[in-house]
This record gives structure tokens, sequence and C-alpha cells, in this order.
């Protein structure tokens, strides 16, 4: 605090009446010199400025208030040009507060003699203290709103696990943190798990962010896809057992060591400014999917309470989103596995029947469909061979494709014509209780009298190529998917000699957004064995024209009859 010990210069007015006239008021009320010193300080001024009057009398405003910047250039230029000036002061006074800054609005006016010389100038000073920070707090809290409102479209736009964390990493920095890293269960993302050694917990990092100034120190410490292991005692494992976020101040190279492992040292964490760190668990119903690390570095302020409740609000709704996509590709693996032992590769029923299938999952982020084929051996030499695809996606339609199978092996051995399986097969369906309804296509070939009858619900017509030509699209009579009970399916007789190839598919195949169907089962019209004459060599081929953007499952069959 300035001493008191000063004697004030000679004033060209009248210091008591000011007194008499302001010493009463409410507001701060000074009055400098030309020389931007102390004349005249209200009492309600020395309150606000924590100063007594003889302590502010005869000094510079920089002398009293230390901490406060005088803005002495804008004082100057209101004593030159006679235009009052308004302005906001921030930083602390010497008067005992509570308040970590305070806001000071300042009114400065000219103040003239008789004469009309300049004399000094008049300023009328309020502590705005309170309605400052709630005005800021506001601000903050609005931002923080609109932050979680950009979060709910920003983060989850996929069910992939790692895309999730990436989104929540790429999210929070800059609006929350310098440095954002995003740590799971390894056995959660479907990777490899590595067993860690006892006392050890080992997490997978999954997604790193930071600002374009640190953006190199993930060449120096776990980038994503690495293994990390951390002690019991370190901050993302106390976060995950207490369920709370833990908020770290880097004031020690102990306070570093217990954040986690940093292979280069405290030192690294020093030359690159980091202060503080905040840790906030990722769960879900009291389950823990992982941790987001959250980083502050420079002159970024330390993270605040209400830095933790928005940080822990945002972790919470990515963590939702991430439970979703772990349950969703744990449902898919169990669909794939499901698919993929149904549509095991059917064994040629004949040694004068040549068979060939695929089964081609559509892209990532779609879930697996209910697509099956199958080639069953009948009596007198002949065979039948079905295509199928239940409606739907999921474990539901892989489960349902199975029950569809199982029926049709059971109905095939009645030797009925394919109408009659499938009008059975509508039946068995409806009293079964199977909600799904699917598409299926039987062709049932004769090679001793080289015809093929073919019967259709719902299916898309089957493609025959005979030797030496090009492909033709078969037509035939559909009739409505099964399950409908609706029935009315017929039989259809072509030509299907040795050598000609047999060729089936799902609408994976050739469907496309925007496309009518009839055009796209049309250019199945041109296909043609390759030069090989293999049934692989063609199936390669089809795929690579019409199944590089499916959006479905694809399988497809192909089969040929000899002599």
């Amino acid at each position: 605090m300035p001493s008191e010990e000063h004697v004030a210069k000679p004033t060209p007015f009248d210091l008591a009446g000011t007194a008499a006239l302001l010493g009463g008021a409410l507001v701060g009320v000074a009055v400098l010199d030309t020389e931007l010193r102390y004349l005249y300080v209200n009492p309600a001024l020395e309150r606000i400025n924590g100063v007594t009057a003889a302590g502010h009398l005869g000094r510079y405003v920089f002398e009293v208030l230390p901490e406060i910047e005088a803005r002495e250039d804008v004082l100057r230029k209101v004593l030159a040009d006679g235009r009052p000036r308004e302005l906001m002061y921030t930083g602390q006074t010497w008067a005992v507060s509570d308040l970590e800054q305070r806001y000071l609005h300042g009114t400065y006016h000219r103040l003239e003699d008789e004469e009309g010389e300049v004399v000094g100038l008049v300023a009328v000073v309020l502590d705005v203290s309170e309605s400052e920070i709630r005005h800021e707090e506001l601000k903050r809290a609005r931002r923080h709103l609109a932050l979680l409102d950009t979060a709910a479209v920003s983060i989850g736009t996929t069910l992939d696990m790692d895309t999730t964390c990436r989104e929540l990493a790429d999210f929070v920095v800059p609006a929350l943190a310098d440095v954002a890293a995003v740590e799971v269960f390894p056995p959660d993302v479907g990777h490899e798990v590595r067993h860690a050694p006892p006392g050890v917990l080992r997490m997978r990092r999954a997604a790193l962010a930071a600002v374009p100034e640190l953006r190199d120190m993930g060449d120096q410490f776990s980038r994503p896809g690495d293994y990390i292991d951390y002690q019991e005692d370190a901050a993302l494992p106390r976060c995950l057992v207490t369920n709370a976020p833990v908020l770290l101040s880097f004031d020690s190279d102990e306070a570093l060591n217990a954040w986690g492992p940093a292979p280069e040292g405290p030192g690294v964490y020093r030359a690159r400014g980091i202060h503080s760190a905040l840790v906030v668990p990722l769960t879900v119903r009291g389950l823990p999917q992982g941790a987001v690390s959250l980083v502050r570095a420079g002159g970024s302020p330390p993270f605040t309470e209400e830095d933790v409740l928005v940080a822990r609000e945002l972790a919470g709704r990515a963590a939702v989103d991430l439970e979703h996509a772990r349950r969703y590709t744990h449902e898919q693996s169990i669909a794939r596995e499901l698919q993929r032992s149904l549509l095991s590769e059917p064994r040629g029923p004949h040694p004068h029947v040549e068979i060939a299938s695929r089964y081609l999952p559509a892209e990532e982020g779609v879930l697996v469909g209910g697509d099956w084929f199958d080639v069953i051996p009948l009596r007198d030499g002949r065979h039948l061979k079905a295509m199928g695809d239940v409606m739907g996606h999921g474990v539901e339609a892989s489960v349902a494709m199975s029950h569809y199978r199982s029926m049709l092996r059971l109905l095939a051995y009645d030797d009925l014509p394919p109408h009659e399986i499938l009008e059975q097969l509508d039946r068995m369906v409806e009293r079964s209780g199977i909600d799904r309804a699917a598409t299926c296509l039987i062709a049932v070939v004769d090679r001793a009298v080289g015809v093929c009858e073919m019967a259709s619900a719902g299916h898309l017509p089957p493609v025959l190529i005979d030797p030496g030509s090009v492909g033709r699209v078969t037509s035939l009579s559909v009739g409505p998917p099964l399950g409908t009970g609706f029935g009315g399916y017929r039989t259809t007789k072509v030509p299907c000699g040795p050598g000609t190839v047999l060729f089936m598919y799902t609408d994976g195949l050739v469907e496309r957004r925007g496309e009518d169907i009839d055009v796209s089962v049309g250019r199945l019209a041109g296909l043609a064995l390759p030069a090989s004459g293999k049934l692989e060599d063609l199936l390669d081929e089809v795929l690579d024209r019409f199944g590089q953007d499916a959006q479905d499952d694809i399988a497809v069959m192909a089969s040929r009859t000899s002599r």
C-alpha cells in the first residue's frame, strides 16, 4: 500500500467545496491535475481502492494502484480534446476482497476554470465486479451450452469405436483443451489384447488431438493404436476406480510423474509449457469404457470446476455413443461368424456338377444381412440350388436365415417341383412365427434331360451363360417373398444343357440408390466366361465389375454340369 507521507500541491480550485459536494456520493470520484496526479478522492473511492485519501494525493494512478493499468494515453487525450472517455479496468486494488479479479468502470471529463483553462480531470469510478463476473459466467455458460449442443451432432456419427474416440478428441481441442487423448480398454475396440503385468492397468490409446503448436507431442509420446501401461496410483486408474474426474496441477515433477507414463521424463512436459490436466471417465450405467485426458499448456488458464462439469457432461454423452458402437461391434462379430458358419462352401452334389460361390460382406458400418445359398443333391442325378435373402440385418436376420435354410433342406428331399417347395416353405414360415420375410430363388437342374426348373419368391432372376455365348437374364414368373402367406408361385422350365453356367445372386450385387432395378439387372446380360473358363474367375470378374460400390451384402453362386 502506498505511503501517506506525501505533500499535495496547491490546487487551482476549491477542494473544500468539492468535498462538500461529492463527499457523500455513492460512486467513487477523483480529481486529477494536468499531470494526472490525484488532487482529491471522495470516501467512496477510498473504499474502492483500499487506500486513504492521504495515500492518493499527489501521486499518479499507477503509483497508487500498481496492478491496474492506468491508460494514461487515454486520459491525456481527454485533456487534449475535451471529449469524455470511458474505460474498463481489470486487476486488483488494495481493498480486501475474495474476488480473483476486480472490474472498475471509469468515466473521465476534462476540468476547466472560469477562464477556460484546463486544470485537470474529473474521474467517476464504479466497482462493477459482481455484475461483470455474473456477465462473464453467463457468457461462459452460454458457450458451454453451445458446445454441448454441437457435440450432439459432432460425436458418435458412426458405429465405429475408434471413429467416435477421434471425434471426441477433435471436438474438445481447442474448445476445452490444448491436448486430448482418449484411451479405452483393449477388448472394447476389437483389437488383440496384450496382458499387462500385475498391478498395471493396460489401456489402448484410440485417439489423440492437439493444437498445432503441440501436435509433435505424438512423436514423443504414445500415438493412437499404442498400448499404455499405468501404475495403480496414476491419475487414469484412479479416475476409473472412483468413477470421478481427477484434476491435476503440474507444480512439481512428482505431480507430473503421478499423471502417467512419461518416457522422456517431466522435463519434456516442462519444456512444452504443460501446466494442468483433467482426466474424466467414460462411463455408461456404472460400467467404464475408458477415459479422456485433457491437457492445458502455455497461456491457457488452468481448469476450473466449471470446466470439470462440462468435460464430464461431454464424456457422459460420448460414453453412450461408445457403448452403442461396442454393442454394434459385438453384434456384428456374432452375425458374421454365424453367417460364415452357415455359408460354408457347398460341395458339388455329383461329380458331374461344378460349383463356385462367394459371400462378400457389406462395407464397414453396414450391418450384416441374411444372404444365403445352398446346393442339395436329389435323386436320379438331379440337384437343387437355392439363393435367398432374409430382409433386415444383424443377428436376428442371420438366425432367421438359418431357419429358412434348414426348412428348405427338409422340403427338398420330398421331390416336389420348385413352386410347391416355395408354397410349403411359405406356410411353414408362417406357422413357425419367423417375423422376417425373405426372397428365395430355387433351381432344380436335371442333367440327364438338360432342363432347369425355376421358381422365384420375390428374388431377382438368374443369368444363364451358354457355351461360347454371352449371358441372358432368364424371364420367369415372380411370386411374393416367403413369410407373407400369399403364395401363388409358378415353375418355369428353361434349357440348361452340359456346359451352361447358371449364375445366381442377391440384390446387393446390382441394387443401387437412384437406379431402376431392371436397368441394374439388365447389365448382367453381358456376362461371359473368362478365357480360362473357370467359374472362380467368373465370380472374380463379376465382383470386380459390380461389387465395388455395393451398399449391402453380396452372395453369388455359379454352377454348371458336364456330360
